[in-house]
């Protein structure tokens, strides 16, 4: 069954994450994507690393960081530098349905390559720029990396312990954020040209990604004048919820309502707890947790994280182990929900990636390539979409455009 999006070509003009990550997505759902490298080094991140995946025929080893976000594509190499692979890229925008690039304000401009110049020549593109800062206000000509983004953002004031210094969180979340509004844009803009016959331009900074994804604590500063600060593994608004130590690890339980708190001390054994006037209610609560966690953490020493998980699950109360990453994927429910994708052996062995989330009932994501060696498919792509012969290929590659 053809995917969701069987029919729509993507070209892609994007590197490290934000970008492939959101045409991976598209990939996953049935969308042809053709991404563009540079010819000698490709997408930055296929230098990220170690680790890598080491080559059978002793050639540069995959990047585990570009594997995370590739799968599905097509890879063409085009020096862009060059007029006549400007030229070859302007061709291959005019037989795509949408174009993604994440490169610095202007950049493209100055290749031919913006959106004014290829949606003349295509009035159906959807043309989506993802950048650290979008395309005005004072630090729009500014690069923006993930980790910039969190801390100018706010993401880093509100992480990590109350005593301790501000962290970033462990995957790059502004990136993720930045490709998943992205993709959600793209679809909703085909959609739209779907009654106009006309393309857009899409204009994603990742500071306003951030800036959004604060969500309830934004709306604690715009409504209090307050700016929140760090809990640690604790809620500022709702408790006990967080990280709680057990006679043998770790666990989290995360108490959303009155009714889940009486639930939990009765399981706890302190079900005189839920008529308290002091945790009654969860205001009350967390304007008291420093009376109630202490009584909480040290009941739950008193057994280990796979006894309490048994009781607690009974009572249907949220909870769960603080797994390591090894142990996460060991976890049955992954492998039920299909969320680890094997390739068939390649150049480089067998690879593993974790898979698409999103289950559809009729139009299921498919996988239907690994991630691509550099430049596996240009000649098939400039074959098949640009009717070059042979011949002309081969030119070209002798100048080095492609």
């Amino acid at each position: 069954m053809p995917g969701p999006l069987a029919g729509i070509r993507v070209l892609d003009f994007t590197r490290v994450l934000a970008g492939p990550w959101a045409t991976q997505a598209l990939a996953d759902m049935g969308a042809e994507v053709i991404k563009i490298e540079r010819r000698e080094s490709g997408d930055d991140s296929r230098g990220f690393g170690p680790p890598f995946v080491a080559a059978k025929d002793g050639s540069s080893g995959l990047s585990t960081y570009f594997l995370s976000a590739n799968r599905g594509k097509h890879s063409i190499t085009i020096d862009l530098n060059t007029p006549e692979g400007q030229a070859l890229a302007r061709e291959l925008a005019e037989k795509c349905d949408v174009l993604i690039e994440n490169y610095k304000v202007g950049s493209l401009a100055k290749l031919g390559l913006d959106y004014a110049t290829v949606v003349a020549r295509n009035p159906r593109l959807i043309y989506c720029s993802i950048t650290g800062y979008g395309q005005t206000g004072p630090h729009r000509y500014s690069p923006g990396y993930d980790l910039v983004v969190q801390a100018m953002g706010g993401l880093m004031s509100i992480t990590g312990e109350p005593d301790g210094e501000p962290m970033r969180c462990g995957v790059a979340v502004t990136d993720i954020f930045a490709a998943l509004y992205a993709t959600t844009a793209i679809v909703a803009a085909l959609y739209e040209r779907d009654r106009s016959n006309l393309g857009q331009h899409i204009d994603l900074g990742l500071l306003d990604v951030q800036i959004a994804t604060l969500a309830n604590q934004a709306s604690y500063f715009l409504g209090t004048g307050k700016a929140p600060g760090r809990f640690g593994n604790a809620h500022a608004s709702v408790t006990p919820y967080q990280s709680f130590a057990t006679k043998d690890g770790r666990m989290i339980v995360a108490v959303a309502n009155d009714s889940q708190f009486a639930s939990l001390v009765k399981v706890l054994g302190m079900g005189e707890m839920a008529d308290d006037p002091r945790f009654k209610k969860n205001a009350q609560r967390v304007h008291n947790r420093h009376i109630m966690l202490p009584l909480i953490s040290e009941r739950l020493l008193t057994k280990t994280t796979a006894e309490w998980l048994k009781e607690l699950d009974r009572a249907q109360i949220p909870a769960g182990p603080v797994n390591t990453i090894d142990a996460a994927f060991d976890d049955p429910q992954i492998d039920a929900r299909g969320l680890v994708v094997e390739f068939p052996p390649g150049n480089h062995g067998s690879i593993r990636v974790a898979g698409n989330p999103t289950v559809f009932s009729r139009t299921p994501v498919s996988y239907e390539m690994p991630p691509p060696e550099l430049g596996q498919h240009t000649d098939e792509i400039l074959s098949r979409l640009l009717n070059k012969t042979r011949e002309s290929i081969e030119e070209l590659r002798q100048k080095g455009v492609i």
